[in-house]
């Protein structure tokens, strides 16, 4: 309780943005960080995670979503990171919801799983990759938009595992760019009938990461 009051008194500072009005990641361990933390501690908000470190992996060559050789998959260093992001959450005092949903591209699920168990993941084909969607495209947006906006219950947060392009295409280009790296978490504040981002938070960054070639 005495947390829970101290953080409602700890106001939110304003999300960290660069020149071109992008968010811009901070680590949980910064001020910015810190901020976004004590907010997730009382619940009620929506993490919505890039999926995890794929630096090395080829690039995705098939398009099918049970064709694993022919996607980009996490790396030795997404496998790992994966699970720190589990372990990051836990010590921050970050309430998870259960289920976890997860996107059914493997990077995604792989993510999800590591983190949280694969027990406590749900697979779902309204958070897919857009290059995965096919027809379904406009569909799966509106999906992102309704999980970022549906209510949270105060004490719990609403963890999603996906990918980058649909959430720029739902949020804005505040987190396209280089604002939203590979295990990097949209911290999103839902209202109902829209939603607000709040930042980009890095549970557990690794050295060199971020970003792969093919976007």
């Amino acid at each position: 309780m005495i947390r829970r009051r101290a953080a409602l008194l700890l106001p939110l500072l304003p999300a960290p943005a660069g020149a071109d009005g992008r968010l811009l990641p901070v680590p949980a361990d910064s001020a910015a960080g810190a901020a976004l933390v004590a907010r997730l501690r009382d619940g009620g908000l929506v993490l919505f995670f890039r999926h995890a470190d794929t630096r090395g992996e080829p690039c995705d060559r098939s398009f099918r979503v049970g064709d694993r050789a022919g996607q980009r998959n996490i790396s030795a260093d997404g496998i790992a990171q994966s699970r720190l992001i589990g372990r990051r959450l836990a010590e921050l005092g970050i309430p998870v919801g259960r289920p976890v949903l997860a996107g059914p591209v493997f990077r995604a699920r792989d993510t999800a799983e590591h983190a949280f168990g694969a027990t406590a993941v749900e697979v779902t084909d309204s958070l897919l990759a857009d290059d995965f969607s096919g027809p379904r495209l406009g569909w799966v947006l509106a999906e992102h938009r309704r999980l970022f906006s549906a209510p949270v219950a105060p004490g719990t947060n609403r963890v999603l595992v996906g990918h980058r392009t649909p959430a720029i295409m739902v949020a804005g280009e505040a987190v396209g760019g280089r604002a939203f790296p590979e295990g990097a978490a949209l911290v999103i504040e839902p209202r109902g009938d829209g939603f607000r981002p709040l930042g980009i938070l890095m549970p557990a960054p690794i050295e060199g990461g971020g970003f792969h070639g093919c976007g």
